[in-house]
């Protein structure tokens, strides 16, 4: 019996709870149903979590030459002189110096631990380089996403080939992932608070150098999943939504639920020269960013976000790589045209340090139409966030590339990822987007906005309050 319901995704206790009965009976239903579902770990396996691996599934020991140390509960108290409440964070780590620079001297010897974007641009241009900077695993987490990770690890299923999934509560879904499209989950519904504001700023610099401001908006982040935590996901919850205004009244609302397929993604824009409010289901997959002039797609925000349906998803592995990490000096900065330089943004200002990532394989699936042909992300091994990735065209040419810029929230146990960017290498110049440092920094909310700043039609008021 106990087999059974750690098959259908429900744990011991939430079944003499109550909580797991309509769980257990819809399971049933599902196992007629859902062929393709693929089981949750064995308990054997999910109690390595908090033992040989760390409550999130990465490895807390060191590597072998110790330039990845073991973990150690990340980073858990603010630096010297940080206020409290305060959005701007210092770099707890401002002491620290490079221990390595890479650039186009030397990218071969280090060409297999960065991704192929990086390598490209080092031996594109002379001035890129990156300074490599000791790692620090920083990434601390709330007890009770880390409690549901661990009942996630039992009886989370993926169904319909990774596409959607059932037995889920608020935390990471899949911490000993079985396919790529788990790992890809983790990163989609990773824990990033509840609700979230911010001023930021997206700009683009063209190949010839010039630099442009795309647009200043002022906007929310909601995770409504994890404003019950001891709710299972339902299909169709929204787990995340983004509402914001430009300067110039421009709207726009976007909401991805957990069963894409029951709910696809649904997205309004409001127009102020027409007052009109119109529903925009193009504003997904590989459809051109507005927001960015075009040098993204939507599913290439913060690295990726959207449906899984359109690719095949495959599981690499892990490997040592640099990437861009703990960059306080990047996020917070205060002057964001001191960053956007020709050619590539300012090297002096990046922290690149050596981490454990998880690489995922996307390839196209047949019939399915996007500018991207085959993709690969690299997801961090503690935090699950994507921290970069390479886009390859249908002729196998290397595209795009994008980056993620992470800091370890001090107060709220969260590890942000908000500020991203992405290079052009066919075309020519990039682009960085979600810059708040000239605002302060992303601010938290800890009360849920009311329901009814989520309709499509608060995108009409004069400001989003």
């Amino acid at each position: 019996m106990s087999r059974l319901i750690n098959d259908l995704g429900v744990s011991w206790g939430r079944l003499r709870s109550g909580k797991g009965l309509h769980h257990l009976l819809a399971g049933g239903l599902a196992l007629g149903l859902c062929a393709t579902a693929q089981a949750a770990v064995e308990p054997e396996a999910a109690a390595k979590l908090g033992t040989s691996l760390t409550r999130t599934g990465a490895d807390p020991k060191a590597n072998t030459d110790g330039s990845i140390p073991a973990y150690s509960g990340g980073l858990t108290s603010a630096p010297a002189g940080f206020t409290p409440g305060d959005t701007y964070q210092p770099n707890p780590y401002a002491n620290d110096k490079p221990l390595l620079v890479i650039d186009g001297t030397n990218i071969d010897q280090y060409q297999s631990q960065v991704t192929a974007t990086v390598a490209a641009l080092a031996r594109r241009f002379p001035g890129f380089r990156m300074d490599i900077y000791p790692s620090r695993r920083s990434l601390s987490l709330p007890k009770a996403v880390l409690d549901n990770t661990r009942l996630n690890a039992l009886n989370a299923l993926s169904t319909k080939g990774g596409i959607t999934i059932e037995n889920v509560l608020p935390g990471i879904a899949f911490p000993i992932p079985a396919s790529g499209s788990e790992a890809m989950w983790n990163h989609l519904l990773r824990y990033q608070g509840v609700t979230a504001s911010a001023k930021f700023d997206n700009w683009n610099v063209s190949a010839a150098g010039d630099t442009t401001l795309v647009v200043t908006a002022e906007g929310y982040l909601n995770w409504p999943i994890y404003e019950d935590m001891s709710r299972p996901l339902a299909p169709d919850d929204t787990y995340y939504r983004l509402k914001m205004k430009t300067r110039f009244g421009f709207g726009q609302m976007v909401e991805d639920a957990v069963n894409p397929i029951l709910q696809p993604r649904r997205a309004w824009v409001y127009v102020p020269g027409l007052r009109r409010l119109k529903r925009m289901p193009e504003m997904a997959y590989g459809e051109a960013n507005p927001g960015t002039k075009g040098v993204s797609t939507f599913d290439d925000t913060f690295v990726f976000s959207g449906a899984l349906d359109g690719y095949d998803w495959k599981l690499i592995g892990k490997q040592e790589m640099y990437v861009p990490y703990n960059a306080y000096d990047f996020v917070f900065n205060k002057d964001p045209e001191a960053i956007v330089t020709p050619n590539h943004i300012a090297p002096a200002i990046v922290r690149w340090e050596k981490h454990r990532v998880w690489v995922v394989e996307a390839t196209l699936k047949p019939g399915r139409r996007h500018i991207y042909h085959k993709r690969r992300f690299y997801l961090d091994e503690d935090s699950w966030i994507a921290l970069a990735s390479d886009e390859y065209d249908a002729g196998n040419q290397l595209f795009r590339g994008s980056l993620a810029f992470t800091t370890q929230n001090y107060e709220q146990q969260l590890m942000d990822g908000t500020t991203h960017m992405i290079y052009d290498l066919i075309n020519g110049g990039y682009g960085v987007n979600g810059m708040t440092g000239a605002y302060g920094g992303v601010k938290h909310i800890e009360k849920p906005l009311h329901k009814s700043q989520w309709l499509p039609g608060s995108l009409t008021a004069k400001s989003l309050r």
